[in-house]
């Protein structure tokens, strides 16, 4: 049978189940992508696996998000990244060298190859005919040691594109209309292929924003073929024998089916405080603004600065507006530097920032509270600029400058001026000197792993007993995401390798009295119940999300349905999700709520209701799972690592 460019890379990576949409799937990973806020933890669980070296083709460690050095805790953690880079074989992108996603599209992405990343926008390297999906931190050291990464095979969703973007219309405006349609949960359990003859106007950077915000969808990845758009992003890297070609077949079919005309495409914005809630620019055109931010993973490309360069060139941005530029990458930087757009920017007033993640992780440039803030990034879920009370916007930077300029929200449109007649440089200028090469393997065995006070130990989590009782600490709502459940931030990130002090911040936004009362029902029932709605867990992939919380004793969380990621970090950690087969039973459960489940063992073997009871009430509430034998084991063990290790031992 013609097969899609998704069924070629899962085809030729299988290593275990039947390719089945919905059946549990092995695939063999090629790549590893780690960044220094989930890195620490992944260097810590590998070294936990007492083996001496990765086993992948590549892996690399990038930091990029905790750049800030207000005092020991980051820049120690630096040390140990380099140290355990060095040590296990590893790539060491050092701070200031830029993003995750773009560097490693720049330096290792490879046509044809499996990439698994600590970072939920890891499928940007989907923009080069890679499969590539973002996960925990532990299932990321088990591919390190050349463990098949699990997953429920996906669909395939094949999006047609016709047409040709018109002016003041970008990649971003591409990805926010696929937004409008599938909203933040539209795409769960997929993979976005796209294809067409549109494809011929959409460069590997443009790709490259349209894959990285797939994730905002809830798609396991985003796929495009590799072809003359992804030859020369490589031969502009130097790379131009890494290129292979890899397209779909002539009749190729898809699962599922959609269409976009490049040429009817406006300029869109995602209104606060969701990725999927998107409205044309105009229909919010002139409302008040108090910053505009270009960069970050989600339009991280040399265009989407130059452009804007043009757009202020000889202008200056409104006074009360904040101008903030923030490279995504020191080569973008330096070549925005020597082809002279860097001067435009600044003498129109930008504020420079260091090359990174971030203000898009709330490390730093967070807006005033209650003032409009226009961002290129991907995410503006509550809070996480760093603002309690923010008002993010989402857009592209065409719309993000024009705005910047006038003051208020502008449709980019209706500018008076010419669309930059914007054409890439004929040649870049590389830098690859700030990505160290890992220590050679008899060197590397004498090495130490240099860790700072700040690094601890991971903690030990007991097995699933067969009978819990126990007290809903916490009710929630639908899609709530794991910036909600363990912030990020300049205050919280620098303790991501330190469980017990990074607790402390677990749910702080949603219920700042969460921590001290999950931990005093730890201590006196043996743990809780955290009830939520719809897409529980839709964001990041950080496992803090699901460690922190176990390590206040969470023993269960119970949904109506569950984002993909943050389900099996959940099963990695030991603690049960499950969901409502009733969803009318979720208003009977409120914090304070006691609930007692039997029979936990033989349920999960057999994958039968439970029947769980509130104490006092005769009525069950029925509870259903979709754990597959292997996720019940590390639950039954108390994690994945635990299960490994008996696994190993015997």
């Amino acid at each position: 049978m013609p097969r899609n460019v998704t069924r070629k890379l899962i085809d030729d990576h299988l290593v275990s189940g039947d390719a089945e949409p919905g059946r549990e799937i092995g695939l063999r990973i090629d790549q590893t992508l780690t960044q220094d806020a989930t890195g620490t933890l992944v260097m810590l669980e590998f070294e936990a696996l007492n083996l001496p070296r990765v086993r992948t083709q590549v892996s690399a460690q990038y930091v990029d998000h905790n750049l800030l050095q207000t005092d020991f805790k980051n820049p120690d953690d630096h040390l140990f990244l380099r140290s355990a880079a060095r040590k296990f074989g590893v790539h060491y992108s050092r701070p200031g060298n830029g993003v995750s996603h773009p560097v490693h599209m720049e330096r290792f992405g490879l046509p044809g190859t499996t990439l698994v990343g600590s970072d939920s926008h890891t499928p940007a390297a989907g923009s080069l005919g890679m499969l590539a999906i973002g996960a925990g931190g532990l299932e990321v050291a088990l591919a390190m040691a050349g463990e098949p990464l699990y997953l429920k095979m996906p669909e395939v969703l094949g999006v047609r594109l016709e047409g040709q973007l018109p002016d003041w219309v970008s990649a971003k405006d591409v990805v926010l209309e696929m937004l409008r349609r599938y909203d933040v949960d539209g795409a769960k359990g997929m993979v976005i292929e796209y294809y067409g003859p549109g494809l011929a106007h959409l460069d590997a950077m443009d790709r490259h924003v349209i894959a990285n915000m797939g994730t905002e969808m809830g798609a396991t990845s985003t796929v495009f073929p590799a072809d003359e758009a992804v030859r020369a992003f490589l031969a502009g890297q130097d790379r131009a024998g890494d290129d292979r070609e890899l397209t779909a077949d002539e009749g190729a079919a898809f699962d599922h089916h959609d269409e976009i005309d490049l040429s009817a495409l406006e300029p869109l914005i995602a209104l606060p405080s969701s990725p999927g809630k998107v409205v044309p620019v105009r229909e919010v055109a002139g409302e008040p603004l108090y910053q505009t931010y270009l960069g970050s993973s989600a339009n991280p490309g040399f265009r989407d600065f130059a452009v804007p360069a043009m757009m202020v060139d000889g202008r200056r941005t409104d006074p009360g507006v904040s101008f903030d530029v923030n490279p995504t990458s020191r080569q973008i930087l330096a070549n925005l530097a020597e082809h002279g757009y860097l001067a435009k920017l600044v003498h129109a007033g930008a504020r420079l920032h260091q090359a990174g993640c971030n203000g898009c992780i709330g490390m730093g440039q967070a807006p005033a509270t209650g003032h409009n803030s226009l961002r290129t990034v991907p995410r503006n879920f509550p809070g996480r600029s760093g603002t309690q009370e923010d008002r993010v916007f989402l857009c592209s930077p065409e719309t993000a400058t024009a705005s910047a300029l006038r003051g208020v929200i502008t449709d980019p449109r209706d500018l008076d001026m010419p669309y930059p007649a914007y054409r890439p440089p004929e040649r870049f200028t590389l830098d690859t000197e700030m990505i160290e090469a890992p220590a050679p393997p008899e060197e590397a065995r004498g090495l130490e792993v240099v860790k700072g006070p700040n690094i601890q130990p991971l903690p030990e989590f007991e097995g699933l007993p067969d009978t819990l009782e126990l007290e809903v600490a916490l009710a929630v709502g639908d899609d709530v995401s794991t910036d909600e459940i363990m912030p990020a931030g300049a205050e919280v990130l620098p303790f991501r390798s330190n469980v017990p002090e990074i607790s402390r911040f677990v749910y702080r936004a949603v219920d700042p009295t969460f921590p001290d009362r999950a931990a005093e029902l730890r201590d006196r029932d043996g743990g809780s119940i955290i009830v939520g709605g719809q897409n529980y867990g839709q964001g990041s992939s950080r496992e803090h999300a699901a460690i922190a919380p176990r390590y206040l004793g969470v023993r269960v969380v119970i949904a109506e349905s569950f984002a993909r990621i943050h389900w099996q970090n959940l099963a990695n950690f030991g603690v049960l999700a499950l969901t409502f087969d009733a969803p009318d039973d979720r208003d009977r459960l409120e914090a304070g709520t006691r609930l007692r489940l039997e029979g936990l063992h033989d349920a999960l073997e057999h994958g039968t209701p439970i029947e769980a009871r509130i104490v006092g009430e005769d009525r069950p509430v029925t509870l259903t799972h979709q754990l597959s034998e292997r996720q019940v084991a590390m639950l039954r063990a108390g994690s994945l690592i635990a299960d490994l290790r008996a696994r190993l031992e015997n």
